[in-house]
């Protein structure tokens, strides 16, 4: 399985930014991916998580309600639709992806374990 992220990039706070996870090779539906993100001298942290096998979807507190996770079978493709970012959005956000149906705890763990991530796509924030 790879992973390629893409769509990042500079925008205003308040606006709207949205990511995509490109995903070579088969997932089934017992899988987690999701979207997981570091700021400069932080640690990572789960951003939103979705389960493949019916599509359920998690979220960090801190981006409920503006942030959605998705996925485009068809596309092989993930998407992480950012709206109303806020400076503290800032980071480098991952994708990753792991054949174990731990959502919540991927979530809470900031993806410690997942055995296939991709390189990242640098947000930042302009004020």
């Amino acid at each position: 399985v790879q992973l390629v992220e893409s769509g990042g990039g500079l925008v205003q706070a308040g606006g709207s930014l949205r990511l995509s996870c490109a995903v070579s090779g088969f997932i089934s539906d017992d899988w987690t991916i999701g979207w997981f993100r570091q700021a400069p001298g932080k640690e990572r942290e789960g951003v939103a998580c979705l389960s493949a096998g019916d599509d359920s979807t998690y979220y960090a507190d801190s981006v409920k309600g503006r942030f959605t996770i998705s996925r485009d079978n068809a596309k092989n493709t993930v998407y992480l639709q950012m709206d109303n970012v806020k400076p503290e959005d800032a980071a480098r956000y991952y994708c990753a992806a792991d054949h174990e149906e731990d959502t919540t705890f991927y979530l809470k763990m900031g993806g410690y374990g997942m055995d296939y991530w991709g390189k990242g796509t640098l947000v930042s924030i302009s004020s």
